[in-house]
């Protein structure tokens, strides 16, 4: 997970508060959020083992990197055919949602893919901005369910978007003006499950300071169950205190092309870490009548294969107990790296040495 500080509070006067917390039934944190002014983000990873954990993370160190390097999206622009070619190389199901907002002034501009939300308080009254890619959503537009029973749905967790998904998937684009005083809350659906509308609503118009606001609602849904990861973002507009000139951020840009950059840098950074995994694993599996030795795991990612041939043993499938020459003939026996492969098989040499005598 990550969780930037201000990188350039003079461009939109404005303060804020985090928190990202693990939940109570979840072993790993795939939520990840950025605080780069004017950039505010949050994303929930998805995929299993690592992979939503690497997914979130880079899409908004990403984010944050351009901002603070000020990358324009003019840029950008000239990319998009290569990272248009890498979106098509994903594989469904391993990516994240991002929800993120820019301020420059009192215009918000906000990217959305996924379930994260974005909620807006003004004068008292909360708004949400966003509308989630689930499959809840769907039902409920179609009148197929109730808000109510869509939160003990065996299928809540679905969503119908996410970034590394879908090659011709496209974000969700708001612009609207924001006003001194108004406050805006990015968070994932670990908040907005657990707690209702009118819950955060109150915390959110009860306290003042950004920072205890955000701890308070992710402390709340902790209390609630914590189901998920639970991420937020409380972010108090000032308004337009010193008139500079900037430049604004156009609706198309903001979502297209970042969107198009960070699925191109999700599917590496998965990838790459699916390849640096596979350096610390290795199987068993038969080759032309012999015990064969391969680093890695027997699957690919992205078209990329997750293994290799280390070496090929002396040891013959036929001379071993029926039992393994079976497992290897129809599949393959995994080992935790290449010395425990090694360790199985001078085993196998010794069983077939006793067999023999």
């Amino acid at each position: 997970m990550s969780s930037r500080p201000s990188a350039n509070p003079g461009r939109s006067k404005a303060s804020f508060g985090s928190r990202t917390d693990i939940g109570c039934l979840r072993e790993h944190n795939e939520d990840s959020l950025v605080v780069a002014p004017p950039l505010y983000a949050v994303a929930d990873g998805m995929g299993g083992h690592a992979a939503g954990e690497v997914a979130s993370e880079i899409a908004v160190r990403t984010m944050a990197d351009m901002v603070t390097a000020g990358a324009d999206s003019e840029d950008l622009e000239a990319n998009h055919a290569v990272i248009t070619a890498a979106r098509k190389k994903g594989r469904a199901g391993m990516g994240t949602t991002l929800t993120a907002a820019v301020i420059e002034g009192e215009r918000l501009s906000i990217a959305q893919v996924g379930d994260s939300r974005a909620y807006l308080l003004h004068r008292g009254k909360m708004q949400q901005l966003t509308r989630d890619h689930s499959l809840m959503a769907d039902m409920i537009e179609a009148g197929e369910l109730t808000l109510e029973e869509a939160k003990v749905h065996p299928k809540r967790s679905v969503i119908t978007r996410a970034l590394g998904s879908d090659p011709g998937m496209q974000p969700d684009l708001y612009e609207l003006n924001v006003k001194a005083g108004d406050r805006l809350l990015l968070c994932s659906d670990g908040l907005s499950t657990m707690l209702d509308d009118d819950q955060i609503e109150s915390i959110l118009v009860r306290t003042r300071d950004p920072q205890r606001a955000a701890s308070l609602l992710v402390n709340e849904a902790i209390a609630a169950g914590g189901h998920d990861n639970i991420t937020v973002i409380v972010l108090d507009i000032e308004g337009n205190t010193e008139r500079e000139t900037r430049k604004t951020v156009r609706k198309s840009r903001l979502g297209a092309v970042l969107l198009a950059l960070l699925t191109a840098v999700v599917v590496a950074g998965i990838a790459f870490g699916a390849y640096t995994y596979t350096q610390n694993t290795a199987y068993l599996a038969a080759q032309d009548g012999k015990v064969v030795v391969y680093q890695g795991v027997p699957d690919t990612v992205f078209g990329m294969e997750l293994s290799h041939l280390d070496h090929v043993t002396d040891v013959e499938i036929s001379k071993l107990p029926p039992g393994v020459a079976n497992r290897l003939n129809e599949g393959v026996i995994r080992v935790d790296n290449l010395e425990a492969a090694d360790t199985l098989v001078e085993e196998y040499r010794t069983t077939i040495a006793k067999d023999g005598k």
